[in-house]
């Protein structure tokens, strides 16, 4: 029978030294106010940070002299941790919804349009709003931009043109961005039920374009 060995366990060591944990003899100093204190011995500038009843943080340790800042290390860890978080968050800025519809669109399919607009612009996204023109709508193209005038001022308590509607082809289309978040103003959607439908997989066809 083999010998009972006890399970080694591997202490997690801080992600920064701090304080005693400082090895190095000379760091240079960083102050409270971002000011450089130049370059000292670790004792003194310990004790430089305990006259500010904070810690001296290694926040460059591969540096020559490693650097070190005087804070508060439970604050430092804090803005680090949030940092982090919002690095992590999806970048809906970088992200563009195309919205097809055509000249006669009924009201519900014109209302269902308005409302994932709305929503994308609330989650940060640029909405791209595509006219289509079939046929002899194209003799009224004065319709169609009409039309997207429209829409662009439904859309004004969410989000501004990056330029006015342009006719391409056969197609009138106009890029939408969002305003600050501060600034926008539900028209067409309520905050509780923003979520219940998934942008990623919203179709951008109204009823009539498949039926066509």
């Amino acid at each position: 029978m083999k010998p009972f060995r006890k399970p080694f366990f591997r202490r997690e060591e801080a992600p920064h030294r701090i304080n005693d944990r400082i090895r190095v003899w000379e760091v240079l100093v960083i102050g409270p106010d971002g000011k450089s204190y130049g370059v000292m011995q670790t004792p003194d500038a310990i004790l430089k940070a305990k006259q500010y009843g904070v810690d001296l943080v290694e926040i460059s340790p591969n540096a020559t002299p490693p650097v070190c800042k005087i804070t508060d290390y439970g604050k430092f860890r804090y803005e680090l941790a949030k940092k982090e978080r919002e690095n992590k968050k999806p970048n809906f800025a970088q992200k563009v919804k195309e919205l097809k519809f055509h000249l006669n669109i009924d009201g519900h399919d014109y209302e269902t349009k308005m409302r994932h607009a709305e929503q994308f612009m609330f989650k940060g996204m640029r909405v791209k709003f595509i006219l289509v023109l079939r046929g002899r709508e194209m003799i009224h193209k004065e319709l169609g931009l009409k039309l997207m005038q429209k829409v662009k001022a439904e859309m004004s308590q969410v989000g501004n043109p990056d330029a006015e509607p342009k006719l391409l082809g056969k197609n009138i289309s106009m890029m939408l961005s969002p305003l600050p978040a501060q600034k926008r103003v539900r028209k067409f959607t309520e905050e509780d039920i923003e979520d219940e439908i998934d942008t990623d997989d919203v179709e951008t066809e109204t009823s009539e374009e498949r039926k066509a």
